[in-house]
């Protein structure tokens, strides 16, 4: 699933390539499950809905994309697995996984030839019309915990003193904080030496602040880097990520530790897989 890195890294490129822009038409080729509007709405399609609309603002929070639109209308975006946005020529060919296509009134002759395409193979991923002062009391925004870039030091070692929990998965809760998951959440653990199973309460205050610090260095280089793609993801304009081949011990079980030279082993945790040097990264 594209965590914070990814989403950050699409909404960048819808507001370089749909900001602003007035929504012509919307096509469907998606099951009922990927478009869903909200039970306000007493009348019209999700298509009918949209169609008209103006662009407004594109923003992200946890793992979330939210389209700001005219008429106090939210698009609510999930990628889940395998979702991705394409900003296309209208020519290229309709590929059976592109599930919604928005056209749009053109302001200039270079608009003329491209469109936005919602592609998503596993069709897990959501798009969600809300009108926007319903939004945040919506299941899946209103638990967000803080946005990881965000919060302080001092806030994060609090928010782990509160509850004593495994340390890997307090950080992929999302209530807990917004937009990690297993590749950042393994990533900054091994650089702050931290079993995986090890209790936010057995942490001493400099391991967390530690921990915070390699969480938020690791969030700014995978960003500036477009994200990290290990599956299929890739940005609007259809490019891979390249923070991968920075990655010290996601999805490398087996090889050795950069540190010590220990192979890197994979536990299941919870039912999520943790990659780890079983040296460094001791559980005392």
């Amino acid at each position: 699933m594209p965590e914070l890195p990814e989403v950050e890294t699409v909404v960048r490129g819808l507001r370089r390539t749909v900001l602003n822009k007035t929504i012509r038409a919307v096509t469907l080729n998606a099951p009922p499950a990927t478009t869903v509007v909200g039970p306000s709405f007493t009348s019209g399609t999700f298509e009918e809905i949209l169609k008209d609309r103006t662009i407004l603002d594109i923003y992200r929070r946890g793992k979330n994309i939210l389209i700001a639109l005219s008429g106090e209308i939210t698009l609510w975006v999930h990628l889940k697995m395998t979702g991705h946005f394409f900003y296309l020529d209208r020519t290229a060919p309709v590929d059976k996984h592109d599930l919604v296509l928005m056209d749009f009134y053109s302001r200039k002759k270079s608009d003329n030839h491209c469109h936005l395409r919602f592609n998503d193979y596993r069709r897990f991923g959501r798009l969600r019309l809300f009108y926007t002062d319903e939004l945040w009391a919506q299941k899946g925004l209103k638990e967000l915990g803080p946005e990881p870039l965000d919060i302080a030091a001092a806030a994060f070692v609090r928010r782990c003193r509160d509850r004593n929990r495994m340390i890997k998965p307090a950080l992929l809760d999302q209530s807990f904080i917004a937009g990690l998951g297993n590749i950042y959440a393994d990533e900054a653990l091994y650089f702050s030496k931290i079993h995986p199973r090890r209790l936010t309460g057995s942490l001493s205050t400099k391991k967390l602040t530690e921990l915070h610090g390699h969480i938020q260095e690791l969030l700014k280089k995978s960003i500036k880097l477009m994200g990290t793609t290990v599956d299929s993801y890739s940005g609007v304009n259809g490019q891979a990520g390249r923070f991968q081949k920075y990655l010290a011990v996601y999805n490398r079980e087996g090889e050795p530790c950069g540190f010590c030279g220990t192979n890197i082993v994979r536990e299941k945790i919870g039912s999520r897989s943790a990659h780890f040097c079983p040296r460094c990264q001791r559980l005392r």
